[in-house]
């Protein structure tokens, strides 16, 4: 071998060995970045020179299986922070304060009323339970579309957040396709557009679709295109007030619905998903079955005709704004929100404790006991009112609830009904959490650095390095003492 042929060679050895050690210190600065990947410096040779390519560590598998697991996590944790914002309306079982408990402190007290139809004290602690219990309705519903506006506006956060991380995923992949093109080391860019994706993933399902030069299109998991050489707008419009009967936005990509009843090609999973199905089922669902308390406590205490005039029914100790007669079945969504104890068995606000007792709430027609209060114990009323409270009454199918249900049985339901709902996703977040961990872990061990091998490795470099520096310093003496000689 020449003189020159083994220069050239050492030379580029140590110029690989440089570029080597290079990656490894790039590798060590990125260790602690969750979103940078391995980078291997491949060396390759090509007409006796050594040449060192940058790859960067991926799989593709595993980074799929986590961004499905990303995204059902978020479901799940969007769901659960609505459902125990949703509990608090039964707040603590000890205190009380449950639709279910206002019921049965309002059993207990009429039946203590029935029992001494003559007195004030039972009748007012009656008027004081039934009003509890309004307003525990009123306050459930309040706190119900509270949390259906807030959800509203997460909605609307998700999506610009969406926009966003579209807008910067798509100057990085032009970064990225264009670099490829080039022949430039694109793998940092393409760490950070991998990043981008693990962020849209916590706000929709997300598929990744690989094309020729490193170039990547999306798609949700419902197959609507999401990027396709260019980002796909995503529009909300927000809405400012929720009543009962509101029905939220949708949201759009390009103009495809992906979220409500109307979608063809809907969201199945991420923060969107979890949101839109608090807003759109779990309080309304919620609601209904508040709203059919109200409507069997109105239709329980309602008033009779005694005419015999065939007059109809109507609303008696409990009433709402605006009622012209006894709700009918299906409640009208958001009667819980309206409900409320009538005035005229309310001494505060101008009526008589002995409405109750004697009917006519709603004029002469309905009234019970015509003799009044010179029949003071006249309990017929108040016990048919008691069996009333207790009896089975039938309940809107939709509730899930079966055809039957008593106004104690039906509130225990409810409250059973949206405690299992938040336990069942805590479970779930939990299950989903644990799953996503592993995924993470598993990519985590396939991408990123282990400082024990680059230490290894670098070591390895060094000597490699220090081999071929000492050969060119050999090098070196040799031409020299050849040129001595030649001089």
């Amino acid at each position: 071998m020449s003189l020159s042929v083994a220069y050239n060679t050492a030379r580029s050895s140590l110029q690989a060995s440089q570029s080597q050690i290079a990656v490894v210190s790039r590798n060590t600065s990125g260790a602690s970045d969750p979103n940078y990947s391995r980078k291997l410096a491949v060396l390759t040779t090509t007409g006796g020179f050594a040449r060192v390519t940058v790859f960067r560590a991926s799989d593709q598998a595993l980074l799929t299986k986590m961004l499905e697991t990303t995204s059902t996590s978020a479901t799940q944790k969007a769901l659960l922070e609505g459902l125990q914002k949703l509990s608090q309306t039964i707040g603590d079982p000890e205190l009380d304060q449950s639709p279910a408990a206002r019921v049965g402190a309002l059993n207990s007290a009429f039946q203590q009323y029935a029992n001494a139809p003559d007195s004030t004290a039972m009748a007012q602690a009656f008027i004081k339970a039934a009003s509890n219990l309004a307003n525990s309705l009123n306050q459930a519903t309040a706190a119900i579309q509270a949390v259906r506006l807030e959800t509203d506006g997460g909605m609307a956060a998700s999506v610009a957040r969406i926009n966003d991380l579209l807008t910067k995923f798509e100057q990085v992949n032009q970064q990225v396709v264009s670099g490829t093109a080039l022949g430039a080391d694109v793998s940092d860019a393409m760490d950070t557009r991998d990043g981008l994706i693990a962020q849209l993933s916590e706000e929709m399902g997300i598929t990744v679709v690989p094309r020729a030069g490193n170039d990547i299109a999306l798609y949700t998991d419902g197959g609507v295109p999401l990027f396709d050489r260019t980002a796909r707008p995503v529009t909300f419009n927000p809405t400012t007030v929720f009543g009962a009967g509101t029905t939220g936005g949708d949201v759009f990509i390009d103009g495809i619905r992906v979220t409500g009843e109307g979608a063809l090609m809907p969201l199945n999973s991420g923060n969107l998903v979890g949101l839109a199905k608090l807003r759109d089922e779990v309080t309304v669902d919620y609601q209904t079955q508040l709203d059919e308390i109200a409507r069997g406590l109105i239709a329980a205490f309602a008033e009779s005709d005694q005419s015999g005039t065939a007059q109809p029914d109507m609303p008696g100790v409990f009433t709402f704004g605006g009622a012209t007669g006894v709700p009918t079945m299906p409640a009208s969504a958001g009667l819980a929100g309206l409900i409320k104890v009538s005035d005229a068995v309310d001494p505060t606000k101008g009526g008589k404790f002995e409405n109750i007792r004697d009917g006519g709430i709603n004029g002469a027609d309905y009234v019970y006991n015509p003799a009044g209060s010179t029949n003071a114990a006249f309990s017929k009323r108040l016990y048919a009112l008691a069996d009333g409270m207790t009896a089975q009454r039938p309940i809107a199918a939709g509730l899930g609830f079966g055809p039957t249900a008593s106004l104690q049985g039906l509130a225990s339901l409810s409250g059973s009904w949206i405690e299992n709902a938040r336990q069942s996703a805590s479970q779930s977040v939990e299950y989903q959490t644990t799953l996503l961990g592993h995924a993470s872990e598993a990519l985590s061990n396939a991408t990123d650095v282990n400082m024990d091998d680059e230490t290894a490795l670098m070591l390895q470099l060094e000597k490699s390095y220090s081999a071929s520096a000492k050969l060119l310093s050999v090098i070196d003496q040799m031409l020299k003492t050849l040129l001595s000689v030649v001089g």
